[in-house]
């Protein structure tokens, strides 16, 4: 039944991505989390929603009161999932400097070094610092279409890219799962759809650009994708669409 094809979807890609409370599934493989893939950018609509609500109601107070209140839950939220993948990338380019054999090793520990530390302390000082600017100019909405695209970028990046895998290693990681069974005539058709809101705002059009950014950088930096790589990219979209668009605004 397609209906409840798609509520199977949608509840798998909420609790993926969220901490929020979704009813229990059962029967549970790798093949559902590549299709439940399709429902990110709705996930995003939700959390981006939420977050507008509160860092709007907060700002009522104070910006700074809104953009403190909307960071704690942005984090809470999505149980740090992005900034573990952004982290744990940071330190396998930071290892891979000198060289770049130890690229794959440091990507898989769980560990983090002092180039994930710096990295997750700038970009929590940078959505805190742009959060509050957003909030004073009352342009808290863009949260909304922001978070939705940030999440319809693994889609993009899983289909079109690579994965990349440790030399003489087998077996599917997240950045591989996710475009197993993704349907490519259905992310042309979810790009149109969140390509719309920017003959509202055309400030928005720094998020389709970010994502393409963050392609660009995937391909000619890396070669492919991992689950860490589109982890960060999520976080990265998010961190370089918000500044770009409150300093547009300003």
């Amino acid at each position: 039944m397609k209906v409840g094809r798609h509520i199977r979807g949608s509840i798998l890609a909420f609790q993926f991505l969220t901490r929020l409370p979704m009813p229990h599934t059962e029967d549970f493989s790798s093949a559902d989390l590549s299709r439940s893939s399709l429902y990110f950018p709705l996930v995003g609509l939700v959390l981006g929603g939420m977050l507008a609500a509160i860092l709007m109601l907060g700002a009522n107070l104070d910006p700074w009161a809104g953009a403190v209140l909307a960071l704690l839950f942005w984090v809470w939220v999505t149980g740090g999932l992005h900034l573990d993948g952004l982290g744990d990338l940071v330190d396998a380019l930071g290892a891979a400097h000198g060289d770049p054999s130890r690229f794959h090793s440091v990507l898989k520990d769980p560990h983090v070094g002092s180039f994930a530390a710096i990295a997750l302390t700038m970009q929590l000082m940078a959505k805190l610092v742009f959060l509050m600017l957003l909030a004073r100019e009352g342009h808290g909405w863009l949260l909304v279409p922001l978070l939705a695209w940030a999440r319809f970028g693994p889609l993009l990046w899983s289909a079109v890219l690579p994965v990349l895998r440790p030399p003489g290693t087998e077996g599917a990681g997240l950045g591989e799962r996710f475009g197993w069974e993704i349907d490519r005539p259905a992310i042309f058709a979810l790009a149109i759809l969140l390509l719309l809101p920017v003959f509202l705002a055309p400030v928005l059009l720094a998020v389709p650009l970010a994502c393409g950014g963050w392609w660009l950088f995937l391909k000619y930096r890396l070669g492919g994708q991992t689950g860490d790589c589109l982890g960060a990219g999520v976080e990265i979209v998010e961190s370089s669409a918000l500044v770009v668009m409150v300093l547009l605004i300003l």
